[in-house]
């Protein structure tokens, strides 16, 4: 396949992206290192692509179990995919079973248990690309509930197939984890399959694809023990490798650390660039619509030194730092943590380790209530027409200016105030007087009307909302209009480290942020320091800790996504207590403050570790 940016464009659309044969290779190994059959292994690959995965399960199988007949099945919709597969498999020798059939619409006519193993990377195509009616159809059929992506029907089709003691080998997108969506995902490992090993590839970037990747490896009714979960991302600068060195009980740990144990480095000497991630997206996440396919270069290919370390550093037994393409990485091990009962597969998953389980026993047990507890956490408005709504510079006679709010972009945020750094506006054709959404009569505003009306053709192809019942010239989310002009807390989206902050002055919250209205803490005079104490725990290195910990959902180079069901767990302490008053009183101090330095950050933490009696 070409690299072109058409071929890029129909990669993305039918879930297909090149996976490197190191990652097959170390997937392949795991697979091949849980199968105890001494008979015939029959594998299965449902999405196989140009077979990368089989090609590389036959060489870990040789290994593993040498002079055992080996039979491998691939099925693929791509013939250019299979085609390549076929060449493969003749130069190599390979005997191989491919089909060119859609493994979905076949699978329930497959015997049941008639696979020792299936390796696995489904195309990752979400539900918006898949239509409201395939969806309806694969849920209908698979048993599944809410948003999916093609990965959560081809896992649900896996169980039946494999016989008792087969392995699963699953590469896919690691949003799974910790999103509500993968929901469907987790409760499918967990029903007739048991995970054993977990392994979250992070923002190592071994794809072209936006993606970030995970490989699970879970086996048919094997008995429910200990999943070991190791992850990978980027060391974050400055972080300290262990809390107590670092001064501050509760301050941030390196990724890659493990209790009180410093990381051990792997790789190449040097110092690590000083490179750091540019500034912070603008749409509101990363959601990658292109997925993971076994398209790879040629078997035998020789892994980069980086590589070969990574994926050593996987099969260890103790955190370590290895490098890679010119940055550092903190490979973390620990366990899986589920919660008992039907809430396993509904809370995200996260890693138990030694020690930092005692940590969050003791916040949680400290702990009054959570952000969620307090009031409704909401996204902020979404035109899906920001270049008709959204300009820095209006010019006149464009609208009327009561029509033409101020809007707070991430570009704005900075921990406790908001810093207006562009005169962005809102085009906001909603009346501000009503608790719900009602849209202004535009014949009291002739330039408004006039200038919508140009833009009539742009505004109107968004037909799922005149479908709704909307207006043509309405945003697609415009929140609770009369809220605009309460207080609020507001934060964005993603960003590297915590930026609540608290903005007086009345203007519309962008869908790149995140805001809870004051109006949902009480309204009253207890309502402000509320907030500013749901902004000290927050903007604190406990609350990021408690992130990392309890939400887990990291992107490239360190960002975190702040979203509801993130935020909503973050914890709170008493408010009534002595020590909760002095991080409200720092708070109001450090929002005051023209530029707060790390003292001031110190003292908070300080403070934060104290209301928690930590």
């Amino acid at each position: 396949m070409g690299r072109d940016g058409a071929g890029a464009r129909e990669r993305k659309r039918h879930g297909r992206h090149y996976t490197p044969a190191t990652l097959a290779g170390f997937l392949a190994g795991r697979v091949a290192a849980r199968i105890e059959t001494a008979g015939p292994v029959r594998v299965l690959d449902p999405a196989c692509g140009s077979g990368e995965l089989l090609f590389a399960i036959k060489v870990a199988l040789a290994d593993r179990l040498p002079g055992a007949p080996v039979e491998l099945v691939g099925y693929d919709l791509d013939p250019a995919g299979l085609a390549l597969a076929r060449r493969r498999a003749a130069d190599s020798g390979v005997g191989a079973e491919w089909r060119q059939r859609d493994f979905l619409a076949d699978c329930a006519g497959l015997p049941a248990e008639s696979f020792d193993a299936v390796i696995a990377n489904p195309p990752y195509v979400r539900t918006q690309q898949l239509g409201g009616e395939a969806a309806q159809a694969l849920r209908g059929q698979f048993g599944l509930r809410g948003r999916i992506d093609l990965t959560h029907p081809f896992v649900a089709a896996l169980p039946r197939l494999m016989a008792p003691g087969a392995v699963l080998g699953l590469l896919c997108a690691n949003r799974f984890l910790t999103t509500k969506a993968g929901a469907n995902l987790r409760g499918l490992l967990l029903a007739d399959l048991t995970p054993v090993e977990l392994y979250d590839l992070g923002d190592t970037k071994l794809f072209e694809a936006a993606v970030l990747p995970a490989v699970t490896i879970a086996v048919r009714g094997a008995t429910r023990g200990n999943c070991r979960y190791v992850s990978v991302y980027e060391e974050e600068a400055g972080a300290a490798s262990d809390p107590e060195v670092a001064g501050v009980a509760d301050s941030v740990p390196a990724a890659g650390s493990r209790g009180s144990d410093r990381p051990v480095e792997c790789g190449s000497a040097g110092p690590a660039p000083e490179e750091r991630p540019g500034a912070d997206r603008t749409d509101n996440g990363p959601c990658p619509e292109g997925g993971m396919r076994a398209t790879g270069p040629e078997p035998g290919a020789v892994p980069a030194d980086g590589d070969r370390e990574l994926f050593a550093a996987l099969g260890g037994d103790a955190d370590v730092t290895v490098r890679r393409q010119g940055r550092r990485f903190a490979v973390t091990m620990g366990e899986l943590a589920t919660e008992p009962g039907p809430a396993a597969a509904s809370v995200g998953w996260r890693m138990s380790r030694v020690g930092h389980d005692d940590w969050l026993r003791g916040v949680s047990e400290r702990m009054w209530r959570t952000f969620g507890d307090l009031g409704r956490i909401r996204v902020g408005i979404k035109t899906n027409a920001d270049k008709v709504f959204i300009a820095a510079h209006w010019g006149d006679p464009a609208a009327e200016p009561e029509l033409l709010r101020d809007l707070i972009t991430h570009h704005d945020m900075r921990p406790w105030r908001i810093d207006r750094v562009r005169a962005t506006r809102v085009l906001y054709p909603y009346d501000l007087t009503r608790t719900r959404r009602v849209p202004v009569d535009l014949a009291r505003y002739p330039r408004a009307a006039a200038y919508l009306e140009q833009h009539r053709e742009v505004l109107t192809a968004r037909g799922y909302l005149t479908d709704a019942g909307r207006k043509w010239f309405e945003h697609w989310v415009p929140q609770r209009p009369h809220l605009w002009r309460i207080p609020k807390v507001v934060f964005p989206d993603i960003s590297e480290r915590p930026r609540f902050a608290l903005d007086r002055s009345g203007a519309v919250v962008n869908g790149d942020c995140y805001w809870i209205s004051l109006a949902d803490l009480g309204g009253d005079s207890g309502a402000e320091d509320l907030a500013c104490l749901m902004m000290g725990i927050a903007n604190s290195s406990l609350g990021l800790r408690y992130y990392d910990a309890v939400c887990g959902n990291r992107l490239y180079s360190g960002r975190r996504r702040w979203i509801t069901q993130y935020v909503s767990r973050l914890p709170l302490p008493d408010p009534g207590t002595p020590a909760a008053a002095s991080v409200v009183r720092r708070v109001r101090a450090l929002a005051e403050e023209p530029e707060s330095g790390p003292g001031g950050q110190e003292e908070l933490d300080e403070l934060v570790h104290r209301a928690f009696a930590l």
